[in-house]
C-alpha cells in the first residue's frame, strides 16, 4: 500500500507581514496605530514643555474656585459665590435647555414647511420656498442679531403694559413680550411633593411624577397595540384602538397634574416690571428663535426630500381605497419618509446643539459664555476650558446621534 505524504509546512516569515494577505492589512493597523500614538506623545510633551517655560501646569484645580460673577438666567441655584464648576453646570444646563427647545421646534416647522413646499397651490408653496431660500443662504449669527435687535428695539416697555399704557398681554392674557425680557406663566402646585436633593441640583418630584404617568401611559399603549396586532393576526379584523391610545397619552398626565394641584402663576405688573410669573431673557428668546427657524429651512428640504422619495403609486393606492390627502400623508406617506429623513435630521440637531454657541452673541450665558468665556478669562486656563468644552460637546453630540440611531433602528424598513 502506498502511503502519499503530506508536503512540508512552511513556518511563519517575517516577509509574510508584507506580502501575505492573511497578516497585510493587520501590519498596516499596527504601523497606523503606532505613527499616531507616536504623535500625540510628541504633541502631549510639546505642551506640556511649552507650558512649564511658561511657569504654567496641566489641572483642573481652578474649577473649586469662587467665580466672583452673575449668571441672569439659570435652572439652578447660583450666585456669584459658587465655584467655576458649578458655573460651568449653569452653562451646561443653559445649553441642553435652548438645544432642546430649538430641536423641537424645528423640528415642527420643518415638517410644516417641508410638506406645504409640495402643496398644489402656487402661493402657499412659493412663500415656504421663499422661506427656505432666505433663511438657508443668510448666516445664523445674523439672524440671531436681527431678531435680538427686534425684541430689543421694537418690543414695549413693561410698563406700556399698565392700563392705559398702549400694550396688551399676549396669548389668554398671560404673556408680556417687553424690550427687558418674556414675561411667561409660571407652572405652580398647591399640593407639591417638594424637591429631591441629589447634591449637584434639586429635581422636582412634581416633574418627575408628571414624566412616569406619561411614560406608563406610553407602555401601556404599547401592549394594546401589540395585543391588537395579534388580534389582527389572527382573526384578520384589528380592534379599534384609537380612543385607548388618545386615553392612554393624555389621562395619566392630566390626572396627575390635578393631583399635584397643577395652576400657573400668572404674570402681573408691580411698579415698573412684571411679578408672579417667569421673566425669560430676550437673548434667550431670540437665540432660540434663530436655532429654530434656521435649522428648521434646513428639516423642511430634508422631509421634502424624503416624502418625494415615497413612490408616487403609494399616494394613489392611497386615494383608490378612499384616503383623504391629509390622512394619507400622515398614515402612508411621513411613516415610510421617516426612513430617508432620520438619518440627514440627526445631523441637523447635532448642527443645531453646536450652534447655540453662538449665544455670546446675544449675551446669553450658556457653555461657551461661562466655562469658555468668563470662567477662562478669570483663570487664565485656555487649555483646561477648551478640552472641557471640547469633551462635553463630544459627549452631547455622541448622545444626540446614538439616540436617533436607536429611534431610526425602530422605523426602518424590517428585512426578512
Amino acid at each position: 500500500m502506498a502511503f502519499v505524504s503530506e508536503p512540508p509546512r512552511q513556518g511563519f516569515r517575517l516577509s509574510q507581514l508584507l506580502y501575505d494577505t492573511r497578516y497585510r492589512s493587520m501590519t498596516i493597523q499596527v504601523v497606523v496605530l503606532m505613527m499616531f500614538m507616536a504623535v500625540a506623545a510628541w504633541l502631549v510633551d510639546n505642551t506640556i514643555n511649552n507650558l512649564a517655560d511658561r511657569g504654567k501646569d496641566f489641572n483642573f484645580s481652578f474649577l473649586g474656585v469662587r467665580s466672583g460673577y452673575d449668571i441672569g438666567q439659570r435652572l439652578i441655584a447660583y450666585d456669584s459665590d459658587s465655584t467655576h464648576a458649578r458655573a460651568m453646570l449653569v452653562g451646561l444646563l443653559n445649553t441642553l435647555l435652548v438645544s432642546f427647545l430649538g430641536c423641537i421646534v424645528a423640528t415642527l416647522i420643518g415638517v410644516f414647511v417641508g410638506v406645504l413646499r409640495l402643496s398644489k397651490n402656487w402661493l402657499v408653496s412659493r412663500l415656504m420656498t421663499l422661506y427656505v431660500e432666505i433663511f438657508r443662504n443668510i448666516p445664523l449669527l445674523l439672524w440671531i442679531l436681527i431678531i435680538f435687535a427686534a425684541f430689543t428695539e421694537i418690543a414695549p416697555l413693561p410698563n406700556a403694559f399698565k392700563e392705559g399704557g398702549g400694550a396688551s398681554l399676549l396669548l389668554f392674557d398671560s404673556v408680556a413680550i417687553t424690550n427687558r425680557y418674556t414675561a411667561v406663566p409660571d407652572p405652580l402646585f398647591s399640593r407639591s411633593l417638594g424637591n429631591i436633593d441629589i447634591g449637584i441640583f434639586l429635581i422636582s418630584a412634581d416633574l418627575l411624577a408628571i414624566v412616569a404617568a406619561v411614560a406608563a401611559g406610553w407602555y401601556v399603549n404599547r401592549l394594546v397595540l401589540r395585543r391588537a396586532t395579534v388580534v389582527q393576526n389572527a382573526t384578520g379584523v384589528r380592534p379599534v384602538t384609537w380612543w385607548k391610545t388618545l386615553a392612554l397619552w393624555t389621562l395619566p398626565g392630566i390626572l396627575t397634574l390635578a393631583a399635584l394641584g397643577f395652576h400657573l402663576g400668572l404674570p402681573a405688573l408691580k411698579g415698573f416690571n412684571f411679578t408672579g410669573g417667569i421673566n425669560v431673557t430676550n437673548s434667550l428668546m431670540a437665540l432660540w428663535l434663530a436655532l429654530s427657524l434656521y435649522t428648521g429651512a434646513f428639516i423642511a428640504e430634508i422631509v421634502r426630500a424624503g416624502v418625494m422619495a415615497v413612490s408616487h403609486g403609494q399616494t394613489e393606492a392611497a386615494y383608490a381605497l378612499g384616503l383623504r390627502p391629509g390622512r394619507t400623508m400622515s398614515l402612508v406617506i411621513l411613516p415610510q419618509a421617516l426612513r430617508v429623513i432620520i438619518p440627514p435630521l440627526i445631523s441637523q440637531f447635532l448642527n443645531l446643539t453646536k450652534n447655540s454657541s453662538l449665544a455670546i452673541a446675544t449675551g446669553y450665558l450658556d457653555l461657551r459664555g461661562t466655562l469658555g468665556g468668563i470662567t477662562l478669562n478669570q483663570t487664565g486656563r485656555e487649555l483646561e476650558t477648551v478640552l472641557l468644552m471640547m469633551l462635553i460637546y463630544l459627549v452631547l453630540s455622541l448622545m444626540i446621534s446614538g439616540a436617533m440611531n436607536v429611534y431610526n433602528a425602530s422605523v426602518k424598513l424590517k428585512e426578512r
